[in-house]
């Protein structure tokens, strides 16, 4: 077999793994490729419909900090806005009670700005929870209380 018919029957091959991940029923190379372009585009559209959901998307009226570290037994919290932020902490708390952390330790400062360091540790019971699984939690009560303040 020559290189360019290795090159032909490799090419083949991708575009027959491409036509499968993206569940095309295309038959050219083009209307294989165009189906793909159309299928990057709709799992681009599901990205931005979740990170709405999960409240990921940026907000620029209130530019938050959101860090969560994983320690040993539990996690290190930190939640910061340059704005003050009346009646934030008690979203947050909320939110800590839904995923059954106990807060061990924390430090907040609600004057000119929202500033809130924590200590969490998960409740007996309850399995192990992820840092993302935490700082979604956070940022999710935040556009609660966002979208509270907005309504």
């Amino acid at each position: 077999m020559s290189s360019r018919e290795q090159r032909r029957a490799a090419l083949y091959e991708k575009l027959q793994q491409l036509r499968a991940v993206t569940n095309s029923s295309a038959v050219n190379r083009t209307s294989i490729i165009v189906d793909a372009a159309k299928y990057i585009e709709e799992l681009k559209e599901k990205i931005d419909k979740l990170n709405e959901e999960l409240g990921t998307s940026t907000n620029q009226d209130l530019p938050m900090e959101v860090n969560v570290e994983s320690q040993e037994k539990g996690f290190r919290i930190n939640v910061y806005s340059e704005k003050n932020c009346p009646g934030l902490l008690v979203s947050i708390l909320e939110a800590f009670e839904e995923l059954g952390l106990n807060v061990l330790d924390a430090r907040v400062s609600c004057a000119d700005n929202f500033h809130l360091e924590a200590v969490g540790g998960e409740e007996d019971g309850h399995d192990n929870i992820d840092a993302q699984v935490v700082k979604q939690a956070v940022l999710q009560a935040i556009k609660k209380w966002s979208d509270e303040q907005d309504g």
